[in-house]
This record gives structure tokens, sequence and C-alpha cells, in this order.
């Protein structure tokens, strides 16, 4: 039987503070997306966040307005060291997380198990995109939805939505990733520390800046320089895939972006192809990103829903600001490759 899609999607939103969550409800978002202070959760930078208090107060408020708060529990432990994984799942739905989002089967294991009242979500960053994948964790730990990775076409997923028994959720603005989600290892090779087990990307403590004598600035992460900026260019952060370097087959002295350039996905326009889809959930992200994003992206996404639901055009162009290097794309949405 062919499930009943949702008419009017859920609003996903990034949170990486308290302030930030009560931004995004405010904002009009229906659902906030967060983790604690610790590397269970992919966005593990220094000063980004939740503690225990935190968390089951910014619940508490999210309820009060009619939001509801996903937990993201959705790193990789090791082997036999899961106890803080277990905890982080505990303490979610003793602070009252609607859902949780996991990526680890170990952990989906233990959350279906230890809490099955509660809704379990798979992260994008197990990367499960095609039905054979989505149907055993539907089966084996009871997923209501799948988070799925920015890979996909459109019509992709309008044809994996009829062939799966969740629900989906995909990402419609914010930072994009050349690696398969949950499989990345560009900054760990630089870094010794994994993404998708210590939680975080292009970590802090590895970021260096170095200013040359001609006002140059040169970004570095670990032992490696991933970019120079000239005197009066704006300085970006060291994203290793997001860097300028030279490769043999450019021109002598030229530095070019080999992986990926700095750009943002925005499906703002794709928004009733999208619906169409039938997809549940649309997702911002952004957990890194300040109170003033979270709250101009909310805002534009809501009245984009409201327009389209009245049938008025939308404002397609609403977010070219907050795109990261000022560009934007429709990423894997409209594939135009093989």
């Amino acid at each position: 039987m062919k499930k009943q899609h949702r008419k009017t999607p859920e609003l996903v939103c990034p949170a990486g503070t308290p302030s930030a969550l009560r931004v995004a409800v405010d904002a009009g978002a229906d659902v906030v997306y967060c983790g604690f202070r610790d590397e269970t959760n992919a966005r593990n930078f220094p000063g980004l966040n939740f503690s225990r208090k935190e968390m089951s107060e910014a619940t508490e408020y999210a309820h009060k307005n009619k939001a509801h708060v996903y937990v993201t529990v959705n790193t990789f432990p090791q082997a036999g060291k899961t106890a803080l994984w277990h905890k982080a799942v505990d303490d979610a739905v003793a602070c009252g997380a609607d859902a949780l989002i996991v990526a680890d089967m170990g952990i989906a294991s233990y959350a279906a198990k230890s809490h099955p009242k509660t809704r379990l979500h798979l992260s994008v960053q197990a990367s499960a995109s095609n039905p054979d994948a989505i149907r055993y964790y539907c089966e084996t730990f009871n997923v209501k939805r799948v988070v799925l990775p920015r890979v996909l076409s459109i019509p992709e997923i309008t044809a994996l939505n009829d062939d799966i028994p969740c629900e989906t959720e995909v990402f419609v603005f914010g930072g994009l990733c050349v690696m398969a989600e949950g499989r990345c290892l560009l900054s760990s090779y630089a870094t010794g520390k994994s993404p998708n087990m210590n939680g975080v990307c292009s970590p802090a403590g590895d970021v260096r800046y170095a200013q040359g004598k001609d006002g140059s600035m040169d970004s570095k992460l670990g032992d490696f320089t991933i970019n120079r900026f000239a005197a009066g260019e704006p300085t970006g952060y060291p994203t290793i895939c997001k860097g300028r370097f030279k490769c043999a087959h450019q021109k002598e002295n030229e530095a070019g972006y080999i992986f990926e350039e700095p750009t943002s996905l925005d499906a703002l326009a794709m928004m009733p192809d999208l619906l169409r889809s039938g997809v549940t959930a649309f997702k911002i992200e952004g957990r890194q990103r300040g109170r003033a994003y979270t709250e101009a992206v909310v805002k534009a996404f809501r009245k984009a829903l409201s327009d389209y639901a009245r049938g008025w055009p939308l404002k397609t162009d609403a977010l070219i600001a907050l795109a990261e290097g000022g560009q934007s794309t429709e990423g894997a949405y409209k594939k135009t490759w093989k």
C-alpha cells in the first residue's frame, strides 16, 4: 500500500546553542534539532551545543511554543566504548526529546530496546540512500524517518518515497560536503580526529592562521596550508575540502578549488518539486551558524511555505546573502550528470 504523504512538511531547523533554539522557535520552526556538548553529535565545536540542564529547559520552551526537539546522537563510537552514547540517548529521552537522530547501528539498537516509545530517526550520517538499506533500518530498529543524503535527484527521491515504509527528510539550505555523509576521511587525515567519531570536521584546536609580510593570510589545518588569502580578501575557515590548492593540470602558480568551491545548497526555488516528491520534512543546515542566520533562514522558509499554500509566487533569491561564498547551488536535486 502506498503511504500517505504529509501535505505541509515539517520545517526542521538548527540550533547550536540555547539562544539559537529560542530564536528558531520564535521564527516559526516546527522542529529544532540540537545535540549535547560532547562527541556524541556531529557538530562538536567549542562553544556550541547543550548541557543536560540546558537541553531540558530548551525542550520545555519548545513544547510551550508548540515546537518539537530532535536530539542528535549521530556519531560512531569505538567498539566497546559506547557508554557516552548510551548516556546521551538516555539523557535525551529524560530531557523530553521528541525524537532521537542516530547513525550507528549499535546505538540505534540500544535506543530501540531501551526507549521503544521514543521516535527514532536515521541521521544523514548513516548515508542510507536506497530502499534495501532504509527498509533494513525500519524493520530492525523501527526507524520512523530517514534523513536522505544530499546525492539524490528529485525523481530519485520520488521513486524512493514510493518504495519505503518510513518518512523522509531532506536538506533545503546550508553548507554542503564533497564527501558522502558519514564517510569523510579528509579532515581525519589532516588532524587525526574523525568527524564521524569525534563529531567535528576541521576541529578548531587544529586551526592556525599565519600572516605574510605582503599582508596575505594563510589558513592552516594541522600541518596543511588550506588556503592563502590576498591582503584585504575575506579570510575563511580552513575546511580542507573547500581549500584552494595547486595541481598538475592547472597553470603554473595558479591555485584553485580542487574539491569544492565554498557554496551553499539553496532549494527554495525547488520547494514545489520537493513537496510533490513526497518528503515529510525540510531540514536547514547550520548548527554552527549564529542566531541572525538561524532567524533569517527559518523566516524565509516559513514565508515560502505560507506563500506556496496560498498560491503566491515564491521569492527565490531571499537567502543569497547568507550563502557560503555568496553563491548557491541546487546540488544533486537538479542533477544533470550521470
